[in-house]
């Protein structure tokens, strides 16, 4: 089951990584979210979000491997995606790209509540066990 859950990080983790290609400039950042950067001033706030989105996804990638960053990889995590989701409602009121983006972060937090929900799990299962020998 540990395997399960560091494979569940890793999935999170790469779906906060795509947006880091919007470094890149403006033609990066329009054919991800099927928007017009227009501006210097925008671009650079837009370029700026990708470098913390990439930041964000190798910290939850490394919580993988490090169970003891997991918790507070998830609540980053999912403080970040869900912000997302709940300002992107309603749905329809968006265009197709930032709807798939809409969705990219709701099974994203599934993936990471659903791999620290059995990190917790297995840890607590393990130490029961070595508190009944």
């Amino acid at each position: 089951m540990r395997h399960v859950a560091t494979i569940l990080f890793i999935l999170a983790g790469i779906a906060n990584l795509p947006p880091v290609m919007g470094v890149l400039g403006a033609e990066r950042l329009e054919s991800l979210y099927g928007l017009p950067f227009a501006g210097e001033d925008l671009l650079l706030l837009m370029r700026h979000r990708a470098v913390l989105f990439g930041i964000l996804g190798a910290f939850i990638i490394f919580a993988a491997f490090r169970i003891h960053m997991r918790a507070i990889a998830t609540v980053a995590g999912l403080i970040s995606m869900l912000a997302f989701v709940l300002l992107a409602l309603p749905l329809n009121a968006h265009g197709e790209a930032l709807q798939r983006v809409f969705w990219v972060d709701v099974v994203a937090c599934v993936l990471l509540f659903s791999g620290y929900s059995i990190s917790v799990w297995h840890f607590r299962s393990r130490t029961n066990f070595k508190a009944v020998k």
